[in-house]
């Protein structure tokens, strides 16, 4: 039986190639290389080794995107800034070449090579190396499939899939299921790499908090205002958190209702005090509209310094061996603010009924997507067995399209809808192969290839 990810190079190799989808927002790339998610190890347009030693931290003002970074190029240290732009031509045309504030710069990182040949040199004629990112290696990195979405209706698997037993669907949902898992692992080593496993813990769970529409500004956030600074003063978390989020307006308070003026205005003479150092002339773009009240960034910035607050045990939980998901559930449902449990945001009126900060769907995607995985990797013990304990999350579009596709109904793939594991093995076939065929499914080579799972 070839492993999943031998059928899935074997089977996108057999689908007609397309152009390379857009690249994502600056900024998002921006917080994918600070994470590591790129590696260290690069080489640039001289063909010298570049090895980044230190990503350096998020600059706050105008100049270059990351400043305190050091680097080591052929051996040689260098510290400095580092500049990340879509492609060459970009220091040019955003003036950084002529700009002094760009002198410091040691590394250019660019993400489409230059055509036709750009220079990055600083106003002191300085020439600035150049890492251009390897198309293969973004591809890796972005996993942006060619179409968002795929018909839901069923698919030409459907009868292969049908005729196979049920220990080849099952060992096929193991194999992709094992591979996304590694994927996921991967990433969160990438940035254990970068900045510790602390900091690792720190951003997946910013982002876990932060939902579909606000993953990214969590992730921003938990990178800009790093755990250790919050450390230092733990009570003082959620005002430092809130602030550098761009939520605390010295008016705050005066527009709030009556029972909450006392605990803004205590964040307020927190945050101002601090303010210097972390506010930022880059705002966090924030998605507030069309969100549910449980799921307003207000709450997930305060359930980010609750666990800030009661950080060993966290940790303990989430990275301690032997992995225990039950406990780490468990611990996070208990999870509590005395002003959080009855408000949506900073300024609304109290709710009839208390509201779970960190609540178990958060937590379940929290261990699947993060925590689970790297105990696979790590933990002897964290089998694969274990990991199919872990029950499904809520049925996303994604997965219940994918389940149509392959299974003709939900009703026909509901034995494979139970586990998250299992999710996870319907959203990577989805994203290989449903999202990067463009003949939707005619021309696709996966219905052939199922017997290679009998």
């Amino acid at each position: 039986m070839r492993a999943y990810s031998q059928l899935r190079e074997s089977l996108r190799a057999g689908i007609a190639e397309h152009p390379a989808p857009p690249l994502p927002s600056e900024l998002e790339l921006q917080a994918l290389w600070f994470a590591g998610a790129f590696g260290r190890d690069f080489t640039d347009a001289g063909g010298s080794k570049v090895k980044i030693i230190q990503f350096g931290e998020w600059n706050r003002t105008a100049g270059p995107d990351f400043l305190h970074a050091a680097v080591e190029i052929d051996g040689e240290s260098r510290a400095g800034a580092i500049e990340l732009d879509l492609e060459p031509s970009d220091w040019e045309a955003h003036g950084h070449g002529a700009d002094p504030a760009f002198n410091e710069v040691v590394l250019h990182v660019v993400f489409r090579p230059a055509d036709p040949p750009a220079f990055t040199r600083t106003s002191e004629h300085r020439a600035v190396p150049r890492v251009t990112l390897p198309a293969d290696q973004l591809d890796e990195v972005l996993q942006h499939p060619v179409r968002e979405v795929a018909i839901a209706r069923p698919g030409r698997c459907l009868h292969p899939l049908a005729g196979l037993p049920e220990s080849s669907v099952l060992s096929l949902l193991r194999e992709a299921a094992e591979y996304r898992a590694g994927l996921k692992s991967a990433r969160f080593l990438r940035t254990a790499d970068a900045h510790g496993r602390d900091a690792a813990l720190f951003q997946a769970t910013a982002e876990t908090l932060g939902y579909r529409a606000n993953a990214l500004a969590m992730r921003l956030l938990a990178q800009r205002l790093p755990l250790p600074a919050l450390r230092e003063d733990p009570d003082a978390a959620a005002a430092l958190l809130f602030g550098a989020a761009g939520f605390l307006a010295p008016d705050l308070h005066e527009k709030a209702p009556h029972d909450t003026r006392e605990h803004l205005r205590g964040l307020w003479d927190t945050w101002w005090k601090h303010r210097a150092r972390w506010e930022s002339n880059h705002p966090i773009p924030w998605k507030l509209a069309g969100q549910r009240p449980a799921n307003h960034p207000h709450r997930r910035v305060a359930a980010l310094a609750a666990l800030v607050r009661s950080w060993p045990a966290y940790r303990r939980h989430a990275l301690g061996r032997p992995f225990s998901p039950k406990t780490l559930t468990r611990f996070l449902a208990e999870l509590e603010d005395p002003f959080w449990t009855r408000r949506h945001t900073l300024a609304s009126a109290a709710s009839a009924r208390p509201v779970a900060l960190f609540g178990t769907s958060r937590a379940a995607e929290l261990l699947i997507n993060h925590l689970a995985p790297v105990a696979l990797h790590e933990d002897p013990r964290f089998d694969w067995e274990s990991h199919l304990q872990l029950p499904a999350g809520t049925l996303n579009d994604k997965v219940r399209r994918s389940a149509i596709r392959l299974f003709g109904s939900e009703s026909t793939a509901a034995p494979w809808l139970k586990k998250a594991a299992h999710h996870q093995a319907l959203l990577q076939i989805y994203q290989d192969f449903c999202l990067e065929d463009l003949s939707d499914c005619h021309d696709c080579p996966f219905p052939e290839q199922l017997e290679q799972w009998r």
